[in-house]
């Protein structure tokens, strides 16, 4: 891979991966619209190793609470920070289950231009309803254990790319009531332990494989993506404060209708065969 492939992935990721608007879709998009390699599983999850930190450094006070919440459970203590520690492991166990299931025991794939195409634009307007299905005005505080739970099972769907992680997650929370900013909070702090274990079984294929190409290529892209998704998660949180997800929506539908109109139009990755990138 050449520093401007590395550094496109790392900042695509970055910007997209805390957005409601898909990362994975725009990963598995890069090399049909540049005609590079596929970056490959463990580029893709290096960006978003990247992006932990980038959300673990803006939720640090969060994630201090989470912590100190995990270790009063070991001692069997039950405070406001447990719960909320609880919830984010019941909000976590449908997705980990799922992605075991698919990527481990059955081997299925879905980083197909079309199936991208139309989970960008479906779920593009199922953000859009639940954005302005109801009252919601809900803190984290009023969060219960079977609307994580109904959280972490939306989550199981951003398995196919083009769902988007954060976007089916704000969409189910919208739905049950709860404020964009806190919705948005409740997403991305789920997104830690989700990425992390992801992140820990790409290493450790880095290991294994011994390509130091490969190791220096993943820290670029850690790096650019941590810059990245900083500042994205930043300006979302703030927009998020006083405006609706309706830039989201406008987006993805415009994106979902063009590579609709460019794989059934025009073969758009049909016929295209991407090798994974190996080495530099």
């Amino acid at each position: 891979m050449t520093l401007l492939h590395i550094l496109t992935v790392a900042v695509v990721q970055g910007i997209t991966e805390f957005l409601p608007i898909s990362s994975q879709a725009h990963l598995v998009l890069i090399p049909h619209l540049t005609g590079w390699c596929d970056q490959g599983p463990v580029i893709d999850i290096g960006v978003h190793f990247g992006t932990l930190l980038a959300v673990i450094v803006y939720f640090r006070r969060d994630c201090l609470s989470l912590a100190r919440g995990a270790g009063a459970a070991v001692r069997g203590k039950r405070t406001g920070e447990t719960r909320l520690a609880l919830q984010i492991l019941i909000a976590t166990a449908p997705v980990l289950a799922a992605g075991y299931i698919l990527q481990k025991g059955l081997g299925i794939s879905f980083r197909d231009p079309g199936v991208i195409a139309w989970m960008t634009l479906g779920f593009g307007i199922l953000l859009w309803v639940g954005d302005r299905w109801g009252p919601k005005d809900k803190g984290l505080d009023r969060m219960t254990g079977s609307a994580a739970f109904a959280i972490g099972c939306a989550q199981v769907l951003a398995l196919i790319p083009g769902t988007s992680r954060s976007g089916v997650t704000m969409t189910a929370a919208r739905m049950l009531g709860f404020d964009r900013a806190e919705a948005a909070r409740f997403s991305l702090l789920m997104a830690i332990p989700v990425i992390l274990a992801a992140a820990t079984l790409a290493g450790i294929d880095v290991v294994q494989t011994g390509d130091v190409s490969l190791t220096w290529a993943v820290a670029v892209a850690v790096a650019f993506a941590f810059v990245a998704a900083l500042i994205a998660i930043a300006a979302m949180m703030r927009w998020l404060r006083h405006a609706s997800f309706t830039p989201f929506v406008v987006y993805r539908c415009l994106l979902g209708i063009a590579l609709l109109t460019a794989v059934y139009g025009f073969g758009f990755g049909q016929s295209q065969s991407l090798a994974t990138c190996v080495g530099g």
